[in-house]
């Protein structure tokens, strides 16, 4: 097998959003800069092309339009009640969490604006929140979309880089491995790796991992910014945390194969701390692609909150665990129930009102900046067209004209009865019920009818309260809902400079982390639980970083 120098400034592991921000940087600061990365060029950008393009913002303009009144004060103390950091190793996480959030309300919206990215107008509200001021969740609608969705967020940063690949100041390595972090006198110098054979799959699917060579590639600093853990099932199921319940035994996963952690072991055998594995972010609402991409492909749903969530046995989930209210806690609920899936039970108007699907792919409107079809999907009555396409293909969806057949369809799905028609119907009952004014002690119908006291939920998100069984509103709809892997929210601990640290708690000289594989900073700035939004924002600050801080000791 042939074998390679490479020399640079700067070495790169990981061609994803942090990757990417992390190079342009550099290169804007004449600094040489050579990225690695395992899989093909078509890849990119990483996990952050797949996403919806969501940012955490804090006192944007786009709330204030919205009447929306937020403030540092008011979501630095959200992150903190989600948050929950408790251990002494969360020093670190603690400050890059505070300075993130500084960033979000000071300097994010107007430096990627300098880049060409636009946002919608309308702040969503995800992860409304634990049903207390000082409880986890979102006091106020925070969830900025990328116009374009994720490739329009990552673009800007590929065409810096693509510009200083031309001007000789950056070279992308795309097949190479790193394997190795190499030490010469207690200072991290370079990398060494595997040439793996040429791939022409496409984004996202798994490649080969054929070797055709080696590589040793040296500078005066490394940056590992290669993600997280999500899809290594090996990795969930080992770190995965008591508080959670069992890890969960057949898992969709929500990103590709490449996101197989091998950077956290590598950079941890080099003598770097790996802290907060037992912390993950991973959604209960994953839906098995009817068309994937890789192998045991799931998407997300983003519901409203207007369907009733059902545990596998039928009985409904207490509050306040409604649907995108509070991803950790519903989790939690759910892995202690014994089984690996729950059920959305809902009719065809609120799907066509409140269902959104997570990722660019499955949003061709918003990614395709076509404003009359994106309107047109969010105010039409009409069920949108990849919703449609779950409806007709996806596996997890059922469909029915009477609540019976829905049941039976649904205990043939899962091979078990366990769902009692006589026993599920009257929680639906009392549920309608409840609306037959304008008072009721049924607090997912409070928070329906408070949701709809934001404007943009009323026109476009959330569907007027009615009664589940009206036939009007039919036919009814169950989905079956797995956990879908997702983030890493512990990784490698870095200080505010996105410095690697070791186990004395100094940094590694020549060492630096970002993005996902330090948990978004500073080694989990996110603690046991997240605001949405914030994993891109995480991986575009830490990188902002993490750049600055080797450009002054280069």
């Amino acid at each position: 097998m042939n074998d390679h120098q490479l020399r640079a400034d700067a070495i790169i592991v990981g061609a994803g959003l942090a990757g990417l921000v992390a190079a342009s940087e550099l290169a804007a600061r004449h600094r040489h800069v050579l990225v690695l990365d395992q899989e093909p060029e078509a890849s990119l950008g990483g996990q952050a092309f797949w996403s919806l393009g969501g940012l955490f913002l804090v006192d944007s303009p786009e709330q204030r339009r919205a009447r929306i009144h937020d403030s540092f004060e008011l979501a630095w103390s959200d992150w903190l009640a989600s948050a929950g950091f408790d251990r002494p190793e969360d020093e670190h996480p603690r400050r890059f969490a505070r300075a993130y959030v500084e960033f979000a309300t000071v300097e994010q919206r107007e430096w990627l604006r300098s880049l060409g990215v636009r946002l919608l107008p309308s702040p969503g509200w995800a992860e409304r929140g634990g049903g207390q001021a000082l409880a986890p969740g979102n006091s106020v609608p925070r969830f900025h979309l990328t116009w374009g969705t994720g490739p329009a967020l990552v673009e800007p940063f590929a065409q810096r880089v693509r510009a200083a690949v031309d001007a000789g100041l950056v070279r992308l390595a795309f097949r190479h491995r790193a394997d190795e972090l190499v030490i010469e006198r207690g200072r991290v110098v370079g990398v060494d790796g595997t040439v793996l054979a040429r791939s022409l799959v496409g984004r996202g699917q798994e490649s080969s991992r054929e070797a055709v060579g080696s590589f040793q590639a040296r500078a005066g600093a490394v940056l590992i910014a290669s993600g997280g853990i999500g899809g290594n099932l090996d990795l969930v199921r080992a770190h995965w945390p008591p508080r959670l319940g069992s890890p969960p035994r057949a898992p969709l996963t929500g990103v590709p194969a490449s996101t197989d952690g091998r950077m956290l072991q590598i950079a941890e055998r080099a003598g770097a701390q790996w802290i907060g594995r037992d912390r993950m972010w991973h959604y209960t609402e994953g839906v098995r692609n009817w068309n994937p991409v890789w192998e045991n492909h799931g998407i997300r749903i983003l519901p409203g909150p207007s369907a009733m969530w059902l545990d596998a046995r039928g009985q409904r989930l207490p509050a306040p665990l409604f649907p995108g209210f509070d991803t950790v806690s519903t989790l939690a609920h759910l892995r202690r129930s014994g089984h690996d899936h729950s059920w959305f039970l809902l009719n065809r108007r609120i799907i066509a009102r409140e269902f959104a699907l997570s990722g660019s792919e499955q949003n061709p409107d918003l990614t395709g900046k076509d404003l009359e079809a994106a309107l047109r999907s969010r105010l039409l009555p009409e069920v949108p067209a990849p919703i449609q396409a779950f409806l007709d293909y996806g596996e997890d969806f059922l469909i029915a004209s009477g609540l019976r057949e829905l049941v039976d369809g649904m205990n043939a799905l899962v091979g078990e009865p366990l769902v009692d028609h006589d026993a599920l119907e009257p929680q639906i009952v009392a549920r309608d019920r409840e609306l037959a004014n304008h008072f009721g002690k049924d607090l997912q119908l409070m928070a329906i009818r408070s949701a709809r006291r934001y404007l943009p939920d009323r026109v476009s998100r959330v569907t007027p309260p009615h009664r589940i069984l009206d036939p009007a509103a039919g036919p009814l709809i169950a989905v079956r809902l797995h956990v879908l892997t997702r983030k890493t929210l512990g990784g490698i601990a870095t200080d505010l400079e996105a410095r690697a640290l070791g186990s004395d708690w100094e940094p590694l000289d020549g060492l630096w982390a970002a993005g996902e594989v330090a948990g978004f900073g500073g080694g989990g700035m996110h603690g046991h639980s997240a605001l949405e939004g914030t994993f891109l924002g995480g991986c575009m600050f830490s990188a902002l970083q993490a750049a600055r801080s080797m450009a002054t000791r280069l």
